[in-house]
């Protein structure tokens, strides 16, 4: 018998896969075929009690499709549940992973198309056994229609294997279901634009700490802190290996908007918006577009040099901050922003020996300066070394 497929258009699809299955296949070859049947004949019932369609079986998996997202929730639910509760006997409960995802896809010859289908195998394959993961997609359509005693979880943005652009998962949640699992099998990389640091960072540990106490995800009040000081105290440095160490921070992206070169004030939303992704449209202000993007993200973003542009600075900071609950802001500046609050913190000079000490071989490594330099030489002569020869004339040019 065939089963008429929904046509091109909005599909939510549902895709599973039983974990560990070839050590089972392995141990217990007869039983599995036994339990595989019954697996198998569990899943089909679910999908077409939910009027879903099973498109096709994947080796130890089903690949389903529905026409309403509510209803490839409730079949997956009823699954896992109907798993939890089968005697499976000589093979032990088997523990299937599955991911729902909804968009775009084209009928042709009996199966589907589009990147929707891809993107749904991915989900499922970042998730463990036992657990249902969900797309943001799948996620928006079926939120205000979820039945009592089933909830989401939003596990953040994660990058998956093969695919460019990240996805907000969610898992569901039910009370007789496991809620506790590893943390998923994705790529684990937050979306950023940092530079790759080509030298090592040398001191500011104590700086390092504060800006991590303060911003921390947003959890304190103040989300915006300004690094000042006059120009070639290591601002941006510092304000880069903080972003690099806190990425995992800030699940929908770090973001260093560079400045240096922007000379206009009306071009500071658009070197803010380039780099996350978005493009000018006829009749929205940029500034509008970030709000609206960037209101339930989670983001850091750096604005690196603003003196020259501090009004524009100052006003873009104030709204994202205001407007924006998870975002937090790092800006670097030779005067603060002055905006409500931010938090600034003055960087200076390295550490360095006063000016009538004599250093010697002995001393030296209480001062970053010293050390930062030694770092340096080493990267244009390696083996270089400070001795009791060098140590002194070294001092001065530190402190020159």
């Amino acid at each position: 018998m065939v089963t008429q497929k929904f046509p091109s258009g909005i599909i939510t699809f549902l895709f599973s896969d039983l974990e560990g299955s070839t050590d089972l296949w392995e141990e217990y070859p007869e039983a599995m075929k036994v339990s595989l049947a019954r697996h198998d004949d569990i899943l089909r019932r679910a999908v077409e009690n939910e009027g879903g369609i099973v498109v096709k079986t994947t080796g130890d998996g089903l690949h389903a499709a529905f026409s309403s997202a509510i209803n490839g929730v409730n079949a997956g639910i009823a699954s896992q549940l109907a798993l939890n509760s089968e005697p499976w006997e000589q093979t032990g409960p088997l523990l299937v992973r599955m991911a729902l995802h909804t968009g775009e896809a084209e009928l042709r010859d009996g199966d589907y198309y589009g990147s929707v289908v891809n993107r749904s195998a991915r989900i499922m394959g970042a998730a463990a056994g036992e657990q249902i993961l969900i797309s943001g997609s799948t996620a928006d359509l079926v939120r205000d229609s979820l039945p009592e005693d089933i909830s989401l979880l939003d596990l953040g943005k994660h990058h998956l294997r093969g695919l460019n652009r990240p996805e907000r998962l969610y898992q569901l949640l039910h009370p007789n279901l496991p809620s506790n699992f590893p943390p998923l099998k994705t790529m684990g990389t937050v979306a950023n634009n940092l530079p790759a640091a080509m030298t090592s960072f040398i001191g500011r540990s104590t700086e390092l700490e504060q800006i991590d106490q303060i911003l921390e995800s947003g959890k304190s009040k103040v989300r915006m802190v300004t690094l000042t000081g006059p120009g070639g105290t290591g601002k941006t440095r510092l304000a880069l290996h903080y972003a690099a160490k806190a990425l995992d921070q800030f699940s929908d992206g770090v973001w260093l908007i560079e400045l240096a070169q922007v000379s206009d004030p009306d071009q500071l939303a658009q070197a803010v918006a380039t780099p996350i992704g978005l493009r000018e449209q006829p009749e929205r202000s940029l500034e509008l577009m970030l709000v609206d993007h960037l209101r339930s993200q989670q983001t850091l973003i750096i604005l690196d040099n603003c003196e020259h542009l501090t009004e524009a600075c100052a006003h873009l900071a104030e709204v994202l901050i205001q407007q924006c609950p998870k975002v937090c802001i790092l800006a670097t500046s030779r005067e603060t922003l002055g905006i409500p609050g931010e938090w600034t913190m003055r960087v200076r000079s390295l550490s360095l020996p006063s000016h009538n000490e004599v250093v010697s071989i002995d001393s030296y490594t209480r001062y970053n300066a010293i050390n930062l330099f030694l770092d340096r030489a080493k990267t244009v002569k390696p083996g270089f070394t400070i001795d009791q020869g060098n140590v002194e004339e070294i001092s001065r040019i530190c402190q020159r």
